[in-house]
């Protein structure tokens, strides 16, 4: 038996301001640390030792997973991986998602937001909002930097990664990963084995940690999101 547990960053400048934020490198909010300190306390109560723990490239989910480090008095070193970021959101990036429904509206978004094989226009590399121009990814090679990615794209980089650096580690080891929502949307499709729809449609919470009960075949036994009230 082994614990997996997910959480999506707490919430975030742009996540309150309601841009899309893909790959830009934005911090918490006072209200996100907030919701990372309750989520330390609540996967402290639990009582389990975590062995590894991972995060995305991205400031959000870092601060997050730092701040649960210090509520569990851990001092571990955790593993940062680029494909457990949050999908970019090519040229959508920066803009405002209310004035954008306003413009093509809120179908036409949501199609650009949730459909599971439609990417959104690429973003232009001279973009400030390009990651090819933001500090934190100058060791990536610019290779493999996306201008823009569908769900399905997402879902098969992050699966990748999880398959090759996670997933065996978990037949011994309790794991915790801090990442984002669509990376942790393509990590549920996978482990709850959802289709396309199910998957388009789930939401995932900021700051709540999703508690996940593995056999030793890693087939689950039990979940649950810890903060009830949310």
């Amino acid at each position: 038996m082994s614990f997996l547990i997910l959480i999506r960053h707490g919430q975030s400048v742009w996540n309150l301001e309601k841009k899309f934020t893909g790959w830009v490198d934005v911090d918490l909010t006072e209200q996100g640390k907030i919701e990372a300190k309750k989520a330390g306390s609540l996967i402290k109560n639990k009582n389990i030792k975590i062995n590894h723990f991972y995060s995305s490239l991205q400031l959000r989910a870092k601060h997050t997973l730092e701040i649960i480090l210090k509520i569990l008095n851990n001092e571990k070193i955790f593993t940062e991986a680029w494909q457990l970021n949050e999908r970019h959101y090519g040229g959508l990036t920066g803009l405002s998602k209310i004035e954008m429904s306003n413009k093509i509206g809120e179908k036409k978004v949501h199609e650009l937001r949730r459909s599971w094989n439609v990417r959104p226009e690429p973003l232009s590399k001279k973009s400030p909002y390009h990651p090819l121009n933001i500090e934190t990814y100058k060791k990536i090679s610019k290779e493999i930097i996306p201008d823009t990615e569908s769900l399905k794209d997402t879902y098969e980089r992050v699966l990748k990664y999880y398959n090759e650096e996670i997933e065996k580690k978990l037949t011994k080891n309790n794991i915790l990963i801090s990442a984002h929502g669509n990376s942790i949307r393509a990590l549920c499709k996978y482990l709850f084995k959802l289709d396309n729809d199910q998957i388009s449609n789930l939401e995932i919470p900021t700051g709540n940690p999703l508690f996940i009960e593995l056999d030793n075949k890693l087939k689950i036994k039990n979940c649950e999101y810890l903060d009830k009230e949310r």
